[in-house]
């Protein structure tokens, strides 16, 4: 019988995060230590979403269509 492996990582929280792209907002997943230390990347996050352990599966096509991104007014 096949054990399934728990790592630390397995528990960290996990975000869909909208980050500001070449052609537009795009979608991607992270963990709480992707958003980095301090402020660098902040100008990049458009919007995030803690994501509940039922979503944390799904490919980032159905989060982007569950989670749509937010509007960004171009100047």
């Amino acid at each position: 019988m096949a054990r399934t492996r728990t790592t630390d990582a397995d528990d960290l929280p996990r975000f869909f995060v909208w980050v500001r792209g070449l052609e537009g907002p795009e979608p991607q997943k992270w963990t709480s230590m992707d958003f980095g230390i301090g402020d660098w990347k902040r100008p990049t996050v458009l919007a995030y979403l803690e994501l509940p352990v039922d979503e944390r599966r799904l490919s980032l096509s159905m989060l982007a269509r569950r989670y749509p991104p937010p509007r960004v007014d171009l100047l």
